[in-house]
C-alpha cells in the first residue's frame, strides 16, 4: 500500500512537472518574436525613413527657391550647363503630359496605395531604399498638386533644376527615377521583395 502511494506520488510530481516546463515553454514562445516580422518591420522601417528624407528635401528645396528665385532670371550654378529656374509644371516629370493634371494625380495616389500594400510582404533592404525612394518623390509632387494654385488635385509642380537642352525638374523627380532605375536592376539580378532570390 505504501509503495502504491509512493508511485501515485512519483506519478503526481511527473504530471506537475511537465505541465510546469510545458507552460515555461509557451510563456517563453509568447515573449520570443519570430525573425520574419521583426525583419519586415525593419524594412519598413527603412522605407519609411528614406522616403521622409526624400519628401523632406523635396518640400523644403520647393519652399526655398519659390521664396528666392521665383520671378527673378536663373541662378547659373554651372554656367549655362546648370541653372536653377523655378517654373510651374501641370504635368508629369520633367514637363510631360501638362493636359493631364487630374490623371497624373491618380497615378501618384495609386502609386502611393500600391507600395503601402507591398511594404506588407517587405523583406529586402534595397528594394526598401528603391520604394522609399518612389514614394518619398510621389508624395513630394502630390502635396504640390494638392495645395498649390490653380486648385485641389490640379495644383502645378514646382520645377527649379534645368540642365542645359534637357527638361525642367526637381528632387522628387530624381528620387522617382533613382527608385526606378534601383527597381529595374533589383529585377534583373532575381531579388524580389521578400527577400528571395529567383535565376531564369
Amino acid at each position: 500500500m505504501a509503495e502504491d502511494d509512493a508511485q501515485r506520488g512519483d506519478e503526481q510530481q511527473g504530471d506537475g512537472q511537465r505541465a510546469d516546463a510545458q507552460q515555461g515553454d509557451e510563456r517563453q514562445g509568447e515573449g520570443e518574436e519570430s525573425p520574419a516580422p521583426a525583419r519586415g518591420r525593419r524594412r519598413i522601417a527603412v522605407l519609411v525613413a528614406v522616403a521622409a528624407l526624400a519628401l523632406v528635401l523635396d518640400l523644403v528645396s520647393k519652399l526655398v527657391v519659390v521664396a528666392e528665385l521665383e520671378n527673378h532670371a536663373p541662378v547659373e550654378v554651372f554656367g549655362s550647363w546648370l541653372q536653377l529656374n523655378v517654373i510651374r509644371n501641370a504635368g508629369a516629370a520633367f514637363g510631360v503630359g501638362e493636359a493631364l493634371t487630374i490623371v497624373l494625380t491618380a497615378i501618384a495616389t495609386t502609386v502611393v496605395v500600391v507600395i503601402a500594400r507591398l511594404a506588407r510582404k517587405l523583406y529586402s533592404t534595397p528594394w526598401a531604399i528603391a520604394l522609399g525612394l518612389l514614394l518619398g518623390g510621389a508624395c513630394g509632387n502630390l502635396t504640390d498638386r494638392i495645395f498649390r494654385a490653380p486648385g485641389v488635385f490640379q495644383g502645378a509642380v514646382v520645377d527649379f533644376i534645368a540642365p542645359k537642352h534637357f527638361a525642367v525638374f526637381n528632387l522628387a523627380d530624381s528620387a522617382i527615377v533613382c527608385g526606378g532605375i534601383l527597381i529595374v536592376l533589383l529585377s534583373f539580378r532575381g531579388l524580389d521583395p521578400d527577400g528571395t532570390v529567383h535565376r531564369d
